[in-house]
């Protein structure tokens, strides 16, 4: 078994032993959904709350960004239907009264009011390797991910990723933190020799808040550590969760995804022995994170554990079906759920917490 994956099932193993030693977080069940609004995006990736009924959201895919209007039940290209402003749009995220849309095929960072009209671009910066910020705080600071080069054999990626804070200009950057690096394997085939990161692996998540706070989700220790403005960093308590293997079931849904032709190639990838403890994390409306966990096929809901900035469990939500958490707002949440023609968004209602158990 890898080594990444032995920590992991190490450390989910001793935190079950532990876990009688702490009281429960609540869990949570979200109600049926307020609002539904059908589209024809073949996949969404991201959102961002907008005001009031509306939404961005992100679809790489079909190349566009769209406003959802779950008061209308209606979807607009955020562009416009003949649209230049964007070409192949890669990250979306909110700050302040601003949207951002990163656009790999244009190298450049667009600036949208929430009322959807454009406001500017900056280029992305070659001092940076053109990478595209995901994040900005009050002070017009970014936020980057910078991975390490691969290189021809991917052997490269057995190297950590950093994330920096860049100046509102993008023409300088500070290191904040490493990153865990991929969990890779060697693999042999026709073409050689080539290292190849592990199908159900996981990678540690971040992002940041308005004060230039930064949050880091350690998948290997499976924890919620928080950077404060000043430097100083808070260490998270460890999570709860379940130990899930990658079972002969997962990997065959895994590669339906292929079409026929490429399944050959897709089953000589190398896979991970257990699954991480989450898959993916994003920012609440409020100092919270919201971790997306694993699961295995047979469950009927998709967890969130939502922390602190203590690095604390505050509480777990589920959601119910096969659709997952795209953006958090004010008591409310936006959930991307496939369907058929398309994808199909859903808002849930979060109950006051003074009512919540």
């Amino acid at each position: 078994m890898p080594a990444h994956s032995n920590a992991i099932l190490g450390a989910a193993l001793l935190l079950a032993a532990c876990g009688e030693k702490r009281p429960p977080a609540p869990v949570l069940t979200l109600a049926p959904p307020a609002d539904t609004v059908q589209t024809e995006l073949s996949e969404i990736t991201a959102g961002a709350w907008v005001g009031g009924g509306r939404w961005a959201v992100l679809a790489p895919a079909d190349e566009q960004v769209a406003i959802a209007d779950l008061g209308s039940r209606a979807t607009t290209p955020l562009d416009g239907e003949r649209g230049k402003r964007l070409r192949n749009p890669s990250t979306l995220f909110r700050a302040g009264d601003t949207l951002y849309v990163g656009d790999w095929g244009l190298r450049q960072t667009s600036r949208w009011t929430l009322d959807g009209r454009f406001a500017g671009a900056a280029p992305a910066p070659n001092a940076l390797r053109g990478v595209l910020p995901r994040d900005r705080d009050g002070a017009g600071r970014y936020y980057l991910e910078l991975r390490p080069r691969p290189g021809p054999d991917g052997q490269g990626n057995r190297d950590s990723a950093v994330v920096v804070q860049a100046t509102p200009a993008l023409e300088r950057a500070d290191t904040l933190t490493r990153l865990a690096p991929l969990d890779i394997a060697e693999v042999t085939g026709d073409a050689g020799r080539r290292f190849e990161r592990r199908v159900f692996s996981g990678t540690d998540q971040w992002g940041a808040r308005p004060d230039g706070s930064l949050w880091v989700a350690r998948v290997y220790e499976n924890r919620v550590d928080w950077r404060d403005p000043a430097g100083r960093w808070t260490r998270g308590e460890p999570l709860p969760d379940r130990v899930l293997e990658v079972t002969r079931y997962d990997r065959e849904l895994f590669l339906r995804r292929f079409p026929p032709e490429l399944r050959g190639t897709a089953e000589q990838l190398p896979f991970a022995a257990v699954k991480p403890p989450f898959e993916s994390g994003l920012t609440g409306a409020g100092d919270e994170v919201w971790l997306e966990k694993s699961r295995a096929p047979v469950d009927s809901s998709r967890r969130y554990h939502v922390v602190d900035r203590a690095g604390r469990l505050r509480e777990e939500i589920r959601v119910p079906g096969h659709g997952r958490i795209i953006a958090v707002a004010p008591g409310a949440v936006l959930v991307a759920e496939p369907a058929r023609g398309g994808v199909r968004l859903l808002r849930f209602s979060l109950p006051a917490p003074a009512t919540r158990p």
